[in-house]
């Protein structure tokens, strides 16, 4: 998977292993080009990648890997999915503030 502003870029071929091999909670946020709520939590998601070391940013663009959408029963957009040891802990849909996004993660920065 390709790194940038510490968040990592995950498609269908990266998403198991990543998932899988990480040492800390991953916050996968699922998105599209097109959905405007999913560009406005964009620049939320590189300050929590900075600022919390305890979880790994990813994202994944669901147009180009529908396959992991379904999987994981995304219908709307933004979803972030917080995955720790393979299992979904927590599932946050549409974009929120960066208050309310840290109160819903604290158990696991």
């Amino acid at each position: 998977p390709t790194m940038s502003d510490g968040i990592l870029t995950l498609s269908t071929a990266t998403f198991d292993e990543t998932i899988q091999s990480s040492a800390k909670p991953v916050l996968v946020d699922f998105w599209a080009d097109w959905c405007t709520p999913c560009k406005m939590i964009a620049p939320i998601l590189e300050e929590l990648a900075k600022e919390q070391p305890g979880i790994q940013v990813a994202k994944l663009d669901v147009d180009a890997n529908p396959e992991i959408a379904q999987r994981f029963n995304v219908m709307s957009i933004p979803t972030l999915l917080l995955i720790q040891d393979g299992e979904i802990k927590k599932k946050i849909v549409g974009a929120k503030g960066k208050g309310a996004l840290l109160a819903d993660l604290q158990d696991y920065l």
